[in-house]
């Protein structure tokens, strides 16, 4: 662990800590490390002026047997955690930058900001990934962040993927499903939902809050494991924010019959 005291320009005062911790996770031969990183900031007119927060804590994978693929995964987690721009970084590396832009655009951003009345605490942002399958050559990872930037409310959202580790590919539904699975699979979710909410048929769900019903479909935003498949819909995706995120959990018997019979999933769904 290290702490840094930094000045920059404008009356900013930033303070940061960094510390990486071992994570011990063996289902797969994968072994893991991981990169924690907590940052504040304030102006030297704090009761007028925004402050922000951010943490984060990444965990990723640092040895494989198959070195090519390692990389390739290394890459996927990187590339989900912190996006495009930092695809091509080391893990490290790619955390200390992402934390540095983060503090660069809430410092510009106030220079631009002449409404004394805002609060003292405008932005943060809290991050982290899990590991929620890590067996039968398949890695079921998940990133969840919370934001505030100011407005009504704070933000959030998941992402998650599935990797192959015989190849390195994220999975898409395409890998997993027969052709025309659509339409069948967005049926079974929407009965899943409706069931969730206690409701007798689909379009009711609109008086729960969910919007356009007849809309809803598979998304692309799933995990796996040993029980079935579980789709994820993050807030505005299909409702209100009042509904908060939508988890749909499927069993693999209710959606064996859309299942291609040699996908990477056949293992455990079969």
């Amino acid at each position: 662990m290290f702490f840094k005291i930094l000045l920059i320009g404008g009356g900013i005062a930033l303070c940061s800590c960094t510390h990486k911790g071992r994570v011990e996770v063996a289902e797969n031969h994968v072994q893991w490390d991981s990169v924690v990183v907590n940052r504040t900031c304030h102006s030297a007119s704090a009761d007028t002026k925004p402050n922000c927060s951010l943490q984060l804590s990444f965990i990723y994978p640092v040895d494989f047997l198959d070195k090519s693929i390692l990389k390739s995964v290394q890459k996927l987690f990187i590339l989900d955690y912190f996006g495009s721009d930092y695809a091509n970084m080391t893990p490290e590396k790619a955390a200390e930058k992402y934390a540095d832009d983060y503090i660069s655009n809430m410092i510009r951003d106030e220079d631009k900001v002449q409404d004394e009345d805002r609060p003292a605490f405008e932005y943060y942002q809290t991050s982290n990934n899990r590991i929620l399958y890590n067996r039968d050559d398949l890695l079921s990872v998940t990133v969840g962040r919370e934001t505030f930037s100011g407005g009504a409310h704070n933000n959030h959202k998941q992402v998650n993927r599935v990797i192959d580790l015989k190849t390195g590919r994220a999975l898409s539904e395409k890998d997993l499903f027969i052709d025309d699975y659509r339409e069948d699979l967005a049926k079974i979710i929407v009965d899943n939902i409706s069931a969730s909410n206690n409701v007798d048929s689909a379009p009711e769900l609109e008086n729960v809050g969910f919007l356009s019903v007849s809309e809803i479909a598979p998304n692309g935003n799933f995990y796996v494991d040993d029980t079935g498949i579980t789709y994820i819909y993050n807030e505005y995706d299909i409702a209100a924010y009042a509904v908060g995120p939508v988890v749909v959990q499927l069993p693999y018997e209710t959606v064996r019959h859309l299942l291609r019979a040699d996908s990477p999933l056949a293992a455990i769904a079969f």
